[in-house]
């Protein structure tokens, strides 16, 4: 055997970096002119068009990610070549949009990029069997989620998962049968708000759940670490996706949860980020405003290997950044066909 001697680096053999950024993006109806979004009439000037790929050049080039998961897209291939403009050589989408009448496009899809190699990307698929015991006879994810394995610095292959949840809009666009609704007009419009928004939560709840396990039973097989991020719809404490990062069993002892379980466990990046930090006082920006109120529904969650709480994590949270300004301090110039959503922005640094 030959002995083993210390690396010998020259100038020119390239260091991995410390820090990893990873950003959660959703692009808002990204659809090049002059095909149209929804609705025959949603269709981007060529300066509005352009005005939205500055901004979006403008927001990575300032925030400078090494893999970020993007919602809401529509033109896949030149989001590609933009990000490949921006230094990304590697993209991935696994679906691809409706597109109606040949230019009216309906159910953007999800899609990574990545300054790192990404090694497999592939869809999750819900699994049928689970589904049923759930009360499902049949069931799609609204929007196919995306895993991507990418080969991170320091710490190798890692799935990253990108996803969009149901949103919290009606389950129901179109009058419900006589047979269930009212016979008054108002009344009849209030019980399908109430019908559609529970088969909302019901339909996003089930995506989070059935996902989940998709990322355990793969995480059981290949043991690589997990990132999950996008736009979930939801607060994590709901109770739509409170499970998503629930860290105790019912019934199951401390030391089987702690040998075990914390190995599937999800961590929230803001929490693992104040955990360590003096910023715990400070209230969480919001990624989405309605009416006047903000709300966080896009997150990054992280498996424990990047948790500084495991003594055997490789990395930490060591900042969380919300981009905000365009929601919070625009100017139409600049920002005025950027994104509804905030984005968030993970840096994970090596621990000493």
């Amino acid at each position: 055997m030959l002995p083993q001697t210390e690396p010998q680096f020259s100038s020119s053999t390239p260091i991995a970096q410390s820090t990893i950024k990873i950003a959660s993006f959703n692009l808002l109806n990204y659809l090049a002119p002059p095909d149209a979004y929804y609705d025959f009439e949603n269709i981007y000037s060529l300066e509005q068009w352009q005005k939205k790929q500055r901004w979006i050049l403008a927001t990575l080039d300032a925030q400078q990610p090494d893999i970020i998961g993007f919602q809401e897209v529509f033109s896949i291939d030149n989001l590609k070549a933009l990000l490949l403009e921006a230094g990304y050589p590697y993209f991935e989408t696994i679906d691809t949009p409706i597109v109606e009448g040949d230019f009216i496009y309906r159910s953007p899809v999800v899609a990574i990029a990545s300054k790192f190699p990404i090694l497999e990307a592939a869809a999750v698929d819900a699994e049928s069997e689970a589904a049923q015991l759930m009360g499902w006879n049949t069931f799609d994810f609204s929007r196919k989620p995306l895993r991507a394995t990418i080969d991170i610095p320091h710490i190798g292959a890692t799935d990253c998962y990108v996803t969009h949840l149901k949103s919290k809009r009606s389950l129901f666009d179109d009058p419900l049968p006589d047979t269930i609704t009212p016979a008054d007009t108002a009344l009849s419009g209030f019980i399908r708000q109430r019908l559609g928004n529970w088969g909302s939560a019901m339909q996003r709840g089930s995506e989070a759940a059935l996902l989940q396990l998709a990322m355990v039973k793969r995480r059981e097989q290949t043991q690589y670490p997990m990132i999950l991020f996008g736009d979930f719809n939801d607060t994590l404490s709901s109770s739509c996706l409170e499970q998503l990062v629930a860290s105790s069993v019912f019934g199951m002892s401390d030391s089987e949860i702690e040998r075990l379980i914390h190995f599937y466990c999800l961590y929230d990046g803001w929490e693992l980020f104040t955990s360590i930090n003096d910023d715990a006082s400070q209230p969480r920006p919001a990624t989405h405003y309605y009416n006047g109120k903000g709300s966080v529904l896009d997150y990054i969650l992280l498996s424990q290997e990047f948790n500084a709480g495991y003594l055997g994590s490789l990395f930490e949270v060591s900042h969380y950044h919300t981009e905000d300004k365009h929601l919070v301090n625009s100017s139409f110039d600049i920002d005025g066909y950027s994104t509804d959503h905030a984005i968030p922005v993970v840096t994970l640094s090596l621990r000493q």
